[in-house]
């Protein structure tokens, strides 16, 4: 898996973000069975760039903790199987690396780290879950109905479970 990554959010990194977040992708990937190498781009930012991207591509002038541009469509949530019988697949994948390329992921690392506090629970935790959360919309799932929620957090926890990051509040791993 590629996770082209880059923080421009001005703040301190406690802890490696790109190696924890290529750690959760991955593992997302596993959980949804994905059968191809993937490609990912991760920006890390600040409230008033997410703020302004929310507003640019949602139309929402209002700052949030992550936004997901998936560049699949998927008629199953996590079935790609769909990309063997379609005629543009090759469309879907990088020609240079052959990589699926799944689309795009944007986290606001200051709300990411009032979340955290808010939470009760480590930044290292709540970045990660965001990143579980956005590899999920990328892989075509979402949770606009109870069912679909609870399917989506369901499979976020599992991720995160079998990772070993769990609500914990003593990791160290915060934003002084």
């Amino acid at each position: 898996m590629t996770l082209d990554y880059e923080n421009e959010s001005g703040l301190p990194e406690p802890f490696d973000l790109k190696a924890l977040a290529l750690m959760v992708a991955e593992e997302s990937l596993n959980e949804t069975e994905c059968p191809y190498e993937a490609y990912v781009t991760l920006l890390v930012t600040g409230d008033e760039a997410i703020r302004g991207i929310n507003h640019q591509y949602r139309g929402i002038d209002a700052v949030t903790d992550v936004l997901s541009f998936p560049l699949l469509e998927y008629e199953t949530p996590g079935d790609y199987s769909f990309l063997e019988d379609d005629l543009t697949a090759a469309d879907h994948f990088d020609p240079d690396s052959g990589e699926l390329m799944l689309g795009d992921i944007v986290i606001d690392l200051e709300r990411c780290a009032q979340q955290a506090a808010g939470y009760g629970h480590s930044l290292r935790r709540e970045f990660a879950f965001l990143v579980a959360h956005s590899m999920l919309h990328l892989a075509g799932y979402d949770h606009m109905t109870p069912k679909q929620e609870e399917e989506m957090f369901s499979l976020q926890e599992k991720i995160l479970n079998r990772l070993g990051i769990f609500r914990d509040p003593g990791d160290g791993q915060n934003i002084k």
